[in-house]
């Protein structure tokens, strides 16, 4: 796989800035925002027409950048958790309570990822931390695998699509519930 870095030098100004920009991840193209900033999470949330009450993913290139949003992991949750990252799965994880419902929706736990894709973890180590991840396409409409599908959906809403390949998953990622391992979506 291509790493298209020019992509990423330009995309994290746009992530600092507050702004929504479109990347691709393991499955699909993402749509993602810096978690902190809660402006940036409405826009992507009107972007998407997604209802805040459902949630967010948020992805990291290490387990330390995910630290700030999630309670401190116990054993159980560590053994069951940790040998699956990086990779392509998704865990709910008990949220930091200074985290706002705009990124956690009406839960009392998070969506986190320590993603194994090459783009989606040099983006998150330009950028110095998490960002939201969910994909780029509005609620009941198919998400988009290219920059091009992107393009076609947001038009210029979208402040910046970064060109680059998506990974070999052919759906979006398994979240699972660490508290119990079980599967909330497949």
């Amino acid at each position: 796989m291509l790493l298209n870095l020019d992509a990423i030098t330009q995309a994290v100004p746009h992530l600092r800035a507050g702004r929504v920009i479109a990347y691709p991840t393991e499955a699909v193209y993402g749509l993602g925002c810096d978690p902190c900033n809660l402006a940036a999470v409405e826009k992507l949330l009107r972007l998407k027409t997604r209802p805040a009450s459902k949630g967010l993913i948020l992805i990291a290139a290490t387990f330390d950048q995910l630290s700030p949003f999630i309670l401190p992991l116990d054993e159980t949750l560590q053994q069951r958790v940790m040998p699956t990252w990086p990779g392509f799965a998704t865990w709910l994880l008990p949220v930091n309570s200074t985290i706002s419902p705009l990124v956690h929706g009406e839960h009392e736990t998070i969506a986190v990822r320590v993603s194994d894709h090459p783009f989606v973890r040099q983006l998150c180590l330009a950028f110095g931390g998490a960002i939201v991840s969910t994909s780029a396409n509005r609620m009941g409409s198919p998400p988009a695998y290219n920059a091009q599908a992107v393009r076609n959906e947001f038009g210029e809403r979208v402040d910046y699509v970064c060109e680059g390949e998506v990974g070999g998953h052919s759906k979006p990622s398994v979240i699972r519930d660490a508290r119990t391992g079980g599967i909330v979506r497949s």
